[in-house]
This record gives C-alpha cells, structure tokens and sequence, in this order.
C-alpha cells in the first residue's frame, strides 16, 4: 500500500508542467513561496482531520536538515540551472535522480542492487532522455558549468532526500508540513532578493497555481514521503520515470504538444524498464 502511495506522488507530479505552463509568468521562487504555501495548508488540515498532537513535530535536527534541505535544496538549484544552462540539458541532469534512488536505496539495511533494477532505470534514462531532447540528442558547452553543476546538485539532493527519508521511518509523514511551510519562507525570501513580482493575469492561471499548491505541490509530497519511508524504494525510483511521460501525454493531451514518434518510443522503454524493475513482485503475485 505505502509504494501506491509513492506512484501517487509520481502521477500528480506529471500534472506539473501543465499546470505550470497554465499559470502564467509568475517567475519560479514566488511560484514556489505561493504553492508550499498552499502545501502547508493542505497538511494542517490533514494533520486536523488526523487530530496529529503537536510533539509530532518535535524532531531531531536531522529530521530538519533532510526534509527542509531536501525540498527547498533540490527547487533551489533546480531553478538556479534553469537560469544558468539551456533547459534541455538542465533538465535532463536533473532528471538523474531516479537512476541515483535506485543505486543508493542499495546502500541501505535489507535492500540489495539487482540486475533488473538497474537496467530498468537505464531504460527510463533512456526513454526520459528521448522526451527531453526530442531526438536531436544533447550538446553541454563548458560555458554552462555552474547551470550543469545546478541540475546535477538538484537531483542529488532529492536522492538523498528521497532515499534517507527511509532512515527516518518512524517520523510521521505529518512532518512534511512544516518542510513545506519552512520551504515557503525560504522561497519567498529567494524571490524578493532575485525576483520581480509577477502575479496571475487571469482566473484560470490562478486556478492553475491553486491546484499546483494541492497536487504536485501539495498533496505529492506528503504521498512521498510515505512511499519512501515503508513502500518499495527501488521499484519506486525506476517507476519516477512515468512522470515524465505522463506530464508529455498530458501536454499533448491539451494542445501544448505533439504526437511523435519519440513520444512513443519513450513510452515503450520508461513501461518496459518499470516491468522489468518491478518483475520480482509480479513474479510473487503470479
């Protein structure tokens, strides 16, 4: 149950470029102050309807450093590399961190690095990699080094995240809460040192940035958490790269794209490698 909980987050994390790009101009750290903002919200009424008491928030420093690090790190350098390196390769860097949970969830206690579970995060790679660059493949120019040191940092930091989110198992999953609402203040700080304010022009961007704050931005986060603390973290890494193809399906989906034959290709590869990474289960439920 908890690794359905992970694919969850996966699946609202495909709705964040469509909901993104329908929110108009605001620039990225507001974007990111006003939607954990709105993530903090959701878990305060979540932690409400669960009548969560308030010592659950009294949490090691290490439990702070991981899960406030960890969400505000990654969006930090995510878009410090959007700024200083082209987005195609930004992104594909970026999108490392998969491939890294999979690789490091065998560093921790009972977990082990099989054969299937690497080639199928290759595949995904493979497959994101396709979706990214559109086929023309990708060309890194030293002079975007500190963008590319961004990107790689970005995905690093949710690995880590991601995969010593296990370590602290027993920590509620209410705890995200206040990740989110530290992230918030953090960002808001970023934009009023880097940024202009640029608020939404119309009702529908604001609907859009409304449902970023509850979904990928929201909601997701805490589904993660649960994920990586008790469901299947390799399976989980491998099956992460879905969102890029179902966010690509959905764009298409809703004219921001086209149908192409690298779409279809990378939806060939990203299913395969997930059943290939996923064969043990199935081979226990068969």
């Amino acid at each position: 149950m908890a690794t359905f909980y992970g694919f969850t987050a996966v699946f609202l994390w495909s709705l964040l470029a469509l909901l993104t790009a329908a929110s108009g101009m605001v620039p990225p750290f507001q974007l990111a102050a006003l939607t954990f903002t709105i993530a903090t919200l959701v878990g305060l009424v979540l932690c409400i309807i669960k009548k969560t008491p308030f010592s659950a928030f009294k949490q090691p420093l290490p439990v702070w450093i991981v899960g406030v690090g960890g969400l505000f790190g990654y969006h930090f350098f995510y878009f410090t590399a959007l700024k200083n390196a082209p987005p195609v390769e930004a992104s594909q860097i970026a999108y490392l961190w998969p491939l890294l949970i999979v690789l490091m969830a065998a560093m921790l206690p009972g977990e082990r690095l099989r054969w299937f579970h690497l080639i199928g995060a290759l595949m995904g790679l493979s497959g994101t990699t396709l979706l990214v660059t559109r086929g023309t493949g990708l060309t890194f120019d030293a002079h975007y080094i500190i963008g590319y040191g961004a990107a790689f940092l970005s995905a690093l930091i949710w690995a880590l995240y991601s995969v010593l989110s296990r370590q602290f198992a027993k920590t509620p999953s209410d705890i995200v809460t206040a990740f989110c609402a530290a992230t918030a203040l953090l960002s808001a700080l970023c934009h009023l040192a880097f940024e202009t304010t640029k608020w939404p022009d119309t009702t529908t961007q604001w609907l859009a940035l409304i449902g970023l704050g509850l979904g990928p931005v929201g909601l997701a986060f805490y589904t993660w958490d649960i994920g990586m603390k008790r469901g299947n973290i390799q399976l989980l890494g491998v099956g992460s790269y879905a969102a890029p193809l179902l966010s690509t399906l959905l764009l298409i989906a809703f004219g921001y794209g086209n149908f192409t034959w690298q779409v279809i290709l990378a939806c060939l590869l990203i299913t395969s490698g997930a059943l290939l990474a996923a064969k043990e289960i199935i081979a226990k439920k068969s």
